[in-house]
This record gives structure tokens, sequence and C-alpha cells, in this order.
């Protein structure tokens, strides 16, 4: 019977200790200057990949949504407007199958970002974000810029996630 009692206690302890020590999921704070809604301007494309910028966008607006956050159209209507400028998307080799032939690809983004007020006054920004994401190289042409596509979905919907974590983060 003590020992049932003497593990009870240490669980409790243990428990009360872990739920007070301020441990939360990233992402999980507010947007910054106790902003409530905000607009995401479609980024502008520096790069030579065309239609990244739609693919991007969209997969920021949804990661605000999902978090329940207020996204609203209009910039004028918004407490903050998020803008983006799809600085570089590069691909490079990472493996070979044979002195002149890729086995498999790297392609990367780099991002800058701005978060600014109803006034233009600039609350966030970050320069140079990057990601990358792997791809195989096929002997044909069209498998591989498929592979190339869904390997550019699959980064967007990432840095999406890392840049609304990064506004969230409540530091």
């Amino acid at each position: 019977m003590f020992f049932k009692e003497k593990y009870a206690w240490a669980i409790i302890l243990l428990l009360l200790f872990f739920s007070a020590c301020g441990y939360r999921f990233a992402g999980s704070g507010s947007l910054p200057s106790g902003i409530t809604s905000i607009s995401v301007k479609m980024f502008k494309n520096r790069s030579a990949e065309t239609g990244v910028e739609n693919i991007i966008t969209n997969d920021l607006i949804y990661e605000f949504i999902r978090h329940e956050q207020e996204v609203l159209t209009g910039k004028d209507k918004a407490d903050a407007v998020l803008t983006g400028v799809i600085v570089s998307i590069s691909s490079k080799t990472i493996s070979h199958k044979g002195e002149y032939t890729s086995n498999e690809r790297r392609v990367e983004f780099k991002v800058d970002l701005q978060l600014t007020d109803k006034s233009g006054v600039v609350i966030w920004s970050a320069k140079n974000v990057s990601d990358n994401e792997a791809y195989k190289v096929s002997s044909t042409k069209q498998v591989t810029e498929r592979n190339k596509k869904v390997a550019i979905k699959k980064l967007s919907k990432r840095l999406a996630e890392s840049i609304y974590n990064s506004l969230t983060a409540d530091f």
C-alpha cells in the first residue's frame, strides 16, 4: 500500500512539474503587436519558375486559416499586410548515375518577407528565408518535370508552415 501511494505522489508531482514549465508547440503564439487580422498579398516572383507565386501564396493563406487566424482580402481592412518576394528558385544535382547523368536533384527557394501595419510601418521582416527538397531525375523529361513540381509543392507547404511559426513565435 505504501509503495502505491509513493508512486501516485511521484506521478502527480511529475505531472505538475511538466504542466507548469511553459512548453508549447511552435507557432502556437499570436501574431506580433496584437494583430488579429492579416492580408496576404500575392508574392512577387523574381525566379524563372512560372506559377510558383500562386502556390506559395495559397499555402501561406491556408496555414493562417488552418490556425484559425482571420485572413482578409482587402489590405485596408486587415490589421496587417504580409508581402513576399520569391528571390530565387534553383536546382542543383546532388547525386549522379554516371559522369554526365543526374540521379537526384535538389530544388531550393529563397524568399524575402515583410509584415506591415495599416500605416505601412514594418512590424516584422525576414530576408533569404530558404528551404530545399530533393527529387528524382528520370530518363523522361516530363517525369523529371513532374517530380520537380511535386517537390516544389512539398517545399512550399513546409516553407509556409515555417513562415507562420516564425511570425507567431512570441519571443
